[in-house]
């Protein structure tokens, strides 16, 4: 079967598509990258999804008319890859654009209620490319107990597992996120999380101080020195201290969070705030790493839900690889400073285009494999990695 994956991430830099070959079930899947392609959002679109993005106040319409004007960008996206690479689809797995994710429960109207927001209509994407599409997956983990992230372990177990190396796969989107595969790994003991910031706040901070959209290959950041007071507190946030299972987005590191980290910058040059940012990226995924999943003398197992909801312990395991993979991997200066942080560590960094995956193409392949498994009426969530209580079929099915 041939699934279209199509992902745009909290950087809202633009759209992946991914065309894959899949075959089998669960995780005896196989599957055959066969093609990609990448299209960035016009600016106009940009501008008012990151508006919209954890927003204090917005236009019940305007919010209408993004989610079907992003149906038909992503129903575009998916023709003109169909076009470009001389294939039909069969099936499309759409994540959407994340508005708003809030894993943990917060009140509500005298409840107490987690949420999540992907937008981008899957009836539109269905009647334009002319194949049935999954889409809004988060919300089936949530219903089940779980964070609504990271989903993406699916495809790692599938991918990265093996019975002799530990591995730990670090994904360098807008958010940064990871998933610790102990070798000879079930699934119940796999370990994923949010880490924090990936590019979102370098991105955020280029923006503001230089009007580009990033740090093209870091060489911003080259030039500056981190600012190690700023650090330091910044360090200290209660997410980064939080154990997992967990789930971060814009809420937690979006406008709020650059605003006050600018201020406490201060004077400062603009190439070592641009460093300070980017050495927050790193090393607060260094210490994720050391407190929540390698083995250390003293360290404790943390308790998980099992596959099938039943609680058990799952204990912190040795890993001698690190492969990276999203946009950030782009960016020399993040990986020099992750290299830094993880080699004393015993970790050697690997790129997932190593293992036949282009870095960019990894969350776009992940969905059409989560796609692939819903159709099929199956369950593709991790429970040891979200938090849910069972497994759960994800997504809702729009039909062409």
């Amino acid at each position: 079967m041939i699934v279209a994956g199509v992902m745009s991430g909290t950087s809202a830099d633009g759209i992946n598509v991914a065309l894959v070959k899949v075959s089998g079930a669960g995780f005896n899947t196989r599957f055959e990258l066969v093609a990609h392609y990448e299209y960035p959002y016009p600016a106009p679109v940009r501008r008012a999804v990151l508006a919209a993005m954890n927003a204090g106040r917005a236009s019940v319409a305007d919010l209408a008319r993004l989610n079907f004007l992003l149906g038909e960008l992503y129903a575009s996206a998916v023709i003109a890859t169909e076009k470009r690479f001389g294939m039909k689809v069969e099936l499309v797995g759409c994540h959407g654009q994340t508005l708003y994710h809030q894993g943990e429960p917060a009140p509500c109207l005298g409840k107490r209620i987690a949420a999540t927001w992907q937008t981008g209509e899957g009836a539109v994407i269905a009647a334009r490319v002319g194949a049935p599409v999954v889409s809004d997956f988060r919300p089936a983990d949530m219903a089940a107990g779980g964070k609504g992230a990271p989903l993406v372990p699916f495809l790692d177990y599938l991918i990265y597992r093996d019975a002799r190396v530990g591995r730990i796969v670090q994904n360098l989107g807008g958010i940064a996120n990871l998933t610790a595969l102990p070798a000879g790994a079930s699934p119940g003991q796999v370990i994923a999380f949010d880490t924090g910031p990936g590019n979102m706040v370098v991105d955020a901070v280029m923006e503001r101080l230089y009007a580009r959209p990033y740090d093209r290959d870091g060489r911003v950041a080259a030039k500056g020195q981190p600012l190690e007071a700023v650090l330091k507190v910044l360090l200290q946030h209660p997410f980064f201290q939080r154990k997992p299972p967990k789930a971060a987005g814009r809420e937690e590191f979006g406008r709020e969070f650059v605003a006050d980290f600018l201020r406490r910058c201060g004077r400062a040059r603009k190439q070592d705030v641009v460093a300070t940012a980017t050495a927050l990226t790193a090393r607060s995924i260094g210490e994720a790493v050391k407190k929540f999943v390698l083995l250390s003398s003293g360290a404790k197992a943390r308790i998980h839900a099992g596959s099938y909801g039943t609680a058990k312990a799952v204990p912190l395991h040795r890993s001698s690889e690190y492969v990276i993979s999203g946009g950030g991997a782009k960016n020399r200066t993040l990986v020099n400073m992750l290299r830094a942080q993880l080699e004393p560590l015993g970790l050697a960094l690997r790129s997932s285009d190593e293992f036949g995956i282009p870095s960019v193409a990894k969350e776009a392949v992940a969905f059409a494999l989560l796609a692939y498994e819903t159709w099929h009426r199956r369950s593709s969530n991790i429970p040891a990695a979200t938090g849910a209580r069972r497994p759960a079929i994800l997504g809702k099915i729009s039909h062409g």
